[in-house]
């Protein structure tokens, strides 16, 4: 039978199996070679997708397109800062809503892997820690240290204990089969010396005592206490993973990095669908039994929760896009691997394997089972194609590629034989923000050392200063100029992300770091005046670190600061009293909600081009008056506009007094929804570095002016997800910290251009 035919009645199978009911939960155990669930033995494929990252009303379309593509498992880490902002202080409602999001799993039929850590690095600020948790006193963090315990158990208790009240444990019932404790701990553990693998052993004991009736696994631990599974992390575990460390343990794949997370100034990393297949291939011929795709669906890094210097977009190369659409041939290539695994995984699972050369570059992997059953793996580590002699056969093997012979005798996959075509992402614009009547700009506070109320006499550490509330921490001194000085030149270090420079309330220029770099230097010539002079220097962070040992001692923020002189003599102003302030003045007024525009005064008189530390708004009335009448008259028209389409329910509408002038708008006022179901973006590619708020809620940090080697952006276009946004009068707000112009911000929408499978006649 030709492979093609063997692989349709595959996905026939899969597709039967799929459509006869919803999975149901039970006793999960585990053997040497696969979980067990209700006395079954499975191979699973599982998916990444975070909860927050992107909203409740995608987790249906992204669960259901996962669940499309042959997975068994959504996996996802918990948000423990999301979900604890203060201690003792809970959260789960609008995406944090762990329990909903389960529900959602469990409604479409999969099972569910949560992954507590709480730990969990994941490119999210401070590894997903409360900033709170820095304070506790004598606090060690991911060591044997009580402080920390306490608080980790607290927490790690708090979650369980939530999840069995809903019934969501597969051993209640639910769709949870596996749980984590920790993440990647052994990248780190050594650094803790006697405390680490204390710390290990007490973790694991922990979480196992809470009894949550399903197996714990730790990823990338080696020395993960029975009865807790070691799993594997990364793009190779078929050659890379030592295995688990006990025989009655199942070899499982928790992170199989579909492409890599992205830093601003870096490049996306392209990984193909044909490594992915042929690695996914090679873990199952050599025992695997579980694999994770991380991440299956990336999304977007709302708000200030992406680690130092990561974008806004999360894994945009994933088999789903950013916005939740299907990513080819990704998508449709790990689909068919799924299927043809599945066709076979009887045989995989019962039969005895053997293992034996083809040739230099060649091996194969046989499962025969006693009743006929029999499959083979066959791979070429060759990057070229090959002829190789099995079963007095003779098979030709793609260069770098693994067959799949669910006879022993037809292949029904091949890892580099793509029958999905790739598709592209359709970009339209839908809105051109390009008129200047609707827009308006406040600029923002630059405060001297008089205006702040926190002084000191040392450098403060930022991170410890801002305590997460803000990205920005302002730095104010007043200092005499009595030297004889030629040619000044403004002399900053900094352990920080950005710094913006003013003399004398006028902006002088800016410098910033790297991923890869812990700080930065700038030198800036400068004028002084004769007598006082003011200096105010704004560090700026893109993101906490996420990841290292000792986190909670990590340091951010400026370290020193000088005015070099040609001549030998110099102003050093490390041990100067410097006046603190921390934030923005409209952070602090938070003006990006409708309900505090009024809260400052913003410029009618046009936009300035390359302002800086300038706050741009698009929403607004031409008529003069307060945010609460703004707030009033919206709700009227939009009263009157629903009335006029006849979607009221009332069969009347009471008449309502309208001032005149008060339906008066400005040309191109309201920001509107795009028509239609596309995931909307906003075109950011004119701007410099801020952050982007819709309707008060915050789509992210953009960083456009930050070049990658090729002199590219390294993002431009900003998820606005759908459910950010009204049908009309939305409120849209920059923050441009330097330069900008948002009289070319586009509102666009995307859609996939579809691909087709093409099986061989």
């Amino acid at each position: 039978m030709e492979w093609w035919r063997w692989l349709h009645w595959g996905l026939v199978v899969v597709v039967m199996i799929q459509e006869c009911g919803r999975v149901e939960g039970g006793d999960v155990t585990y053997d040497g070679r696969s979980l067990i669930i209700d006395g079954q033995r499975k191979i699973l494929f599982s998916g990444s997708i975070h909860y927050p990252r992107s909203t409740p009303e995608m987790w249906p379309s992204l669960i259901g397109k996962a669940k499309e593509g042959g997975l068994d498992v959504i996996q996802t880490y918990v948000f423990w800062n999301l979900h604890e902002p203060q201690p003792g202080q809970y959260e789960f409602s609008g995406s944090n809503d762990l329990v909903r999001f389960i529900k959602e799993i469990k409604a479409q039929g999969l099972y569910a892997c949560l992954r507590i850590g709480p730990f969990i690095e994941s490119e999210w600020t401070y590894g997903g820690f409360p900033f709170w948790l820095h304070d506790i006193p004598g606090i060690v963090f991911r060591s044997d240290n009580e402080p920390f315990k306490f608080y980790m158990q607290n927490f790690t208790t708090k979650i369980v204990k939530l999840i069995k009240s809903e019934g969501l444990y597969a051993s209640q019932g639910g769709p949870i089969i596996l749980s984590q404790i920790e993440n990647e701990y052994q990248n780190i553990e050594a650094a803790f010396h006697e405390k680490g693998p204390s710390y290990v052993r007490w973790a694991a004991k922990m979480a196992v005592e809470l009894q949550t009736g399903v197996p714990w696994v730790m990823c990338k631990q080696s020395d993960a206490p029975d009865p807790v599974i070691n799993t594997c992390n990364g793009m190779r575990c078929g050659e890379t993973f030592g295995g688990p460390n006990s025989p009655n343990k199942p070899s499982l794949w928790t992170e199989n990095w579909t492409s890599f997370y992205q830093v601003y100034g870096g490049e996306p990393y392209i990984r193909s669908a044909e490594d992915i297949a042929f690695h996914v291939a090679l873990f199952i011929a050599r025992n695997g039994s579980y694999v994770n795709y991380y991440m299956y669906h990336g999304g977007t890094n709302f708000g200030r929760t992406s680690s130092s210097y990561v974008i806004t977009s999360y894994y945009d190369q994933a088999p789903l896009d950013e916005y939740g659409l299907i990513r080819q041939p990704k998508w449709g290539h790990l689909k068919e691997l799924h299927a043809a695994i599945k066709f076979c995984s009887a045989t995989l699972l019962q039969g005895v394997r053997t293992n034996f050369s083809l040739g230099q570059h060649q091996e194969a992997y046989m499962f025969q089972e006693e009743t006929g059953g029999c499959v083979a793996i066959l791979i070429n580590n060759d990057g070229q194609e090959v002829t190789v002699q099995f079963q007095n056969t003779s098979v030709e093997l793609l260069p770098k590629s693994i067959s799949i012979l669910a006879d022993c005798e037809n292949v029904i996959f091949n890892t580099a034989k793509v029958n999905t075509e790739h598709n592209s992402r359709i970009v339209e614009a839908t809105q051109m923000f390009d008129s200047t009547d609707s827009w308006e700009e406040f600029k923002d506070d630059i405060p001297n050392i008089e205006d702040t109320s926190l002084k000191s006499k040392t450098f403060l550490e930022q991170m410890n200063t801002t305590k997460d509330k803000s990205d920005y921490l302002w730095h104010s001194l007043r200092f005499e100029h009595n030297l004889s000085c030629s040619k000044p030149v403004l002399h900053i270090e900094s352990a920080g992300h950005v710094a913006h420079a003013f003399l004398n309330n006028i902006y002088t220029g800016a410098a910033h770091g790297s991923h890869n770099a812990k700080g930065f230097t700038m030198d800036i010539p400068i004028m002084l005046n004769d007598g006082m002079n003011n200096i105010s220097i704004l560090s700026a962070l893109v993101g906490l670190p996420d990841s290292g040992p000792f986190l909670e001692s990590k340091f951010a923020g400026l370290t020193k600061v000088e005015i070099q002189c040609i001549e030998k003599e110099s102003y050093n102003f490390t041990n100067y009293e410097w006046g603190y302030q921390v934030g923005l003045l409209g952070e602090k007024l938070q003006i990006y909600r409708e309900e505090n525009l009024g809260a400052v005064v913003w410029s009618k008189n046009g936009i300035s081009m390359n302002g800086t530390l300038t706050w741009y708004k698009k929403c607004c009335l031409s008529e003069p008056g307060s945010t609460t009448q703004h707030s009033e008259t919206r709700r009227i028209y939009r009263k009157w506009i629903s009335y006029i389409l006849g979607q009221n329910e009332s069969s009347s509408i009471p008449f309502i007094n309208v001032p005149h002038g008060i339906f008066q708008f400005r040309r191109n006022i309201f920001f509107d929804s795009p028509t239609g179901d596309d995931p909307v973006t906003l075109n950011l590619s004119t701007m410099g570095k801020g952050e982007a708020w819709v309707n008060g809620r915050s789509i992210g940090r953009y960083w456009v002016s930050f070049f990658d080697s090729k002199g590219n952006p390294s993002q431009t276009m900003y998820h606005v997800p759908r459910s950010f946004l009204n049908a009309s009068g939305n409120l849209l707000v920059l923050l441009e910290e330097a330069g900008g112009n948002p009289l070319q911000i586009s509102l666009n929408t995307v859609r996939e251009q579809v691909a087709y499978y093409h099986l061989p006649r």
